[in-house]
């Protein structure tokens, strides 16, 4: 087991360096121990180049079963944690970017005072990689944006919340846009990649036609910031309001109906065997929820 953990870290990393930063061993120990899994199976799985490797087609073969094998050896594992009850031990959860800095540190204030020896190890990025790592075995559950359509996936929804509009100060007493004049406006998203930028496309009814003078940014604090210097105007989810605008010169309103929501929710493997735990530790997260939104209903109150 030791062997396969350390070759699959390296199928993953295709580098030593990094594959033994994972493992939390040297890098001449890693190469080591892959150099006895060859000598074991009498066969190369790995070609060594001068700055990185890459897999025989024996290893790619290799890197998928031994996948498999280690998924299959966690769930056991979760099968014994499912028997104690409540949840314990190594909890790996992923949260996307645009929920992670308002609601992450209240879920795990909430879960870890409700699950004293749960080790709660988050994770942020994004949906795609969220869930290729949970449907891999990387993950044990995601706080996503729903439908995120994977059969082999569990998809619990938690709750709605609106996409608020931010645009600068000196608009404050402005008509609020509908959708087909946002279009015309100069709109800031999120780059490529995040799924909050696919649904406010969605709702601007851009399809493939997004504007040259469209701006993007990393993250929602840049986004905001860029409006509060007056460059255009962008969209983010009423559970980031109270966070990302009581520092910026820029002004928030709801759009007009029917508004854009998005819905959250956890999703997990459907063969894990914590499924029970995970709903009611849903629940939780919910609860947790109802302070973040709130937070962005003050903000618009303001």
């Amino acid at each position: 087991m030791k062997h396969l953990r350390y070759f699959d870290a390296l199928a993953q990393q295709g580098h030593f360096g990094r594959a033994a930063e994972v493992c939390a061993i040297s890098q001449p120990a890693l190469s080591l121990q892959m150099k006895e899994l060859e000598d074991i199976l009498g066969a190369p799985l790995i070609e060594r180049g001068a700055r990185q490797i890459s897999l025989t087609p024996l290893g790619v073969e290799f890197a998928a079963r031994a996948r498999g094998i280690l998924q299959a050896v966690e769930e056991l594992g979760d099968l014994v944690r499912a028997s104690f009850g409540p949840l314990t031990g190594r909890l790996r959860l992923g949260v996307i970017p645009t929920v992670a800095p308002y609601l992450l540190p209240r879920i795990m204030q909430d879960l870890t005072a409700r699950y004293p020896a749960l080790d709660l190890r988050p994770r942020e990025a994004i949906t795609q990689r969220l869930v290729e790592d949970l449907t891999e075995g990387r993950l044990d559950a995601a706080l996503v944006a729903l439908p995120v359509s994977e059969p082999g996936l569990t998809e619990y929804p938690l709750f709605e919340e609106e996409f608020i509009l931010v645009r600068p100060m000196r608009d404050a007493a402005k008509p609020v846009p509908a959708p087909e004049t946002l279009r015309e406006m100069r709109l800031l998203l999120l780059e490529e990649g995040h799924c909050f930028r696919e649904q406010a496309i969605s709702f601007c009814k851009l399809g493939s036609a997004v504007p040259r003078d469209l701006m993007e940014g990393s993250s929602l604090t840049t986004l905001v910031q860029m409006v509060g210097a007056g460059i255009g105007v962008t969209l983010i989810p009423q559970m980031a309001v109270e966070v990302e605008t009581r520092s910026s010169d820029v002004a928030v309103a709801r759009l007009p109906a029917p508004r854009p929501t998005r819905s959250i929710g956890l999703v997990w493997r459907k063969t894990n065997p914590l499924a029970s735990q995970f709903a009611q530790m849903a629940e939780m997260i919910r609860g947790s929820a109802v302070g973040a939104i709130g937070s962005g209903r003050a903000g618009l109150a303001r």
